[in-house]
């Protein structure tokens, strides 16, 4: 596995002697305090003065190295325990600083039998999977009723997609220690939902490897505002209006996301190291297989049944999947940072990741909702990942973000995903640490339209 370096930035004092004069500094977040900061010298360097009720002060010089917003408590925030970019005070609290924990610290947390892989059980899961696919295709088959269609439909599309999440556990190898193991099961699993395992298991390594990075990011990232400006009206409505983006998957397979190019198919695509080609074309002979073979089966049952056993449930996993990958990093009632340059670390990143509840589906989908600790360290198996969220969240402190309690089934993340996709369009071309902004026009354009 690649190694990653994992840089952190901080906030440290100056030394007392400097050479050279300072420019100015500007701290800008969502947030409603900006705080800038100017000098022309040593001579008139002006320093933070916190002043306590003796009527005493103390001056220290500070250098910051994080592009985020600034607040110096008061006395009466100190008295209550409340500090800044701390753990305990949430007023103060500023996701886009640097923590004050490493991901040593997190890792430490974390009972070492949650790292354990164990194969007999991740397959015990895959046969639980498939047996609930073929009953319930058999079922709705026999009883072949437009009452019993609808709930075939959403049951099964469920099913293709708890698929998924154990054939991404067998591409992050958390499915077994066994290589050779992972990729049959792998292919098995994602090819019988028209996945290229290969392919979208590299690109998938870049996304956990660049999490939280404007730029760098593989899947659903922020487009840049050079980005954004340069689309279409129409292309930028089918981008940010429900139910469209949640059909996007196919089409990234093969095309990527605006502004970058490439598909999940081809060897040669941007995508891939020439080592990996192999592995690229193996997948893409696999899905072929699967396509031709649902092909093969029209002309057995008829085009409409195949449709209805497997066409439409399709979809139905499509939409499952882009609709829990993009409120895994979109959608939190709070503004989250997204990273450049120097500001940008493999911790600040993950942290930006959030958890989201799914009731009973919780279950079904393999817990692929406790995603703060899955992105942070993808090799725990998705059976261990709740009992590794509750040890970490003491390190993890504000920086987690609780996920809202669903009834039996998600429906009060619909929410979050209208307002999301109605509120953040883009993000800053310039600065290290940005947020999402919303284009005015497309607002409007939606407002009328309802």
């Amino acid at each position: 596995m690649a190694s990653w370096v994992l840089s952190e930035c901080g906030v440290r004092p100056l030394p007392r002697m400097i050479s050279r004069s300072r420019t100015k500094v500007v701290h800008d977040s969502p947030s409603k305090n900006r705080i800038s900061y100017s000098n022309k010298g040593v001579s008139d360097l002006k320093f933070l003065s916190i002043r306590v009720s003796n009527g005493l002060s103390r001056e220290r010089n500070w250098f910051l190295r994080v592009s985020a917003p600034l607040k110096v408590a008061s006395v009466d925030e100190d008295e209550r325990g409340k500090r800044v970019n701390g753990i305990e005070g949430e007023a103060d609290f500023n996701p886009g600083a640097p923590p004050p924990f490493k991901l040593a610290d997190i890792r430490a947390a974390i009972p070492k039998h949650c790292w354990v892989r164990d194969p007999w059980k991740s397959i015990s899961y895959v046969v639980r999977d498939v047996a609930v696919v073929f009953a319930l295709a058999a079922t709705a088959a026999y009883l072949n009723n437009w009452l019993v269609w609808p709930l075939y439909w959403a049951a099964q599309g469920t099913m293709f997609w708890a698929l998924f999440v154990l054939g991404h556990d067998c591409g992050h190898g958390s499915f077994s220690s066994n290589p050779k193991l992972n990729s049959v099961m792998g292919h098995f699993l994602h090819s019988s939902i028209l996945v290229p395992y290969h392919g979208w298991r590299i690109s998938h390594r870049t996304h956990h490897q660049n999490h939280g990075h404007v730029e760098n990011d593989e899947s659903w990232h922020p487009l840049p505002e050079r980005i954004f400006k340069s689309l279409d009206y129409v292309s930028k409505k089918m981008r940010f209006t429900a139910p469209f983006p949640m059909l996007a998957y196919p089409f990234y397979l093969w095309t990527r996301s605006p502004g970058k190019t490439g598909s999940h198919f081809h060897p040669g695509s941007d995508l891939f190291m020439p080592n990996e080609r192999k592995d690229v074309i193996t997948s893409t002979v696999c899905w072929t297989t699967m396509a031709a073979s649902l092909v093969g089966l029209c002309f057995v049952v008829g085009p409409i049944q195949v449709l209805k056993l497997y066409g439409v449930p399709y979809w139905g996993f499509v939409m499952w999947l882009d609709f829990v990958t993009y409120l895994h990093h979109h959608g939190h009632e709070d503004k989250l940072p997204w990273y450049r340059g120097k500001e940008w670390s493999y911790l600040r990143g993950g942290l930006t990741t959030i958890d989201r509840d799914y009731g009973v589906i919780n279950n079904i989908h393999h817990d692929i909702g406790t995603h703060v600790i899955h992105h942070l360290f993808p090799q725990i198996p998705h059976y261990h990942l709740v009992e590794a969220t509750e040890a970490a969240k003491p390190v993890l402190g504000k920086y987690y973000r609780e996920p809202k309690k669903s009834g039996p089934l998600p429906f009060h993340l619909i929410e979050n995903l209208v307002k999301s996709l109605k509120e953040d369009h883009y993000v800053s071309d310039t600065g290290d640490v940005v947020y999402y902004q919303s284009d005015p026009e497309l607002i409007n354009n939606s407002s009328n339209s309802n």
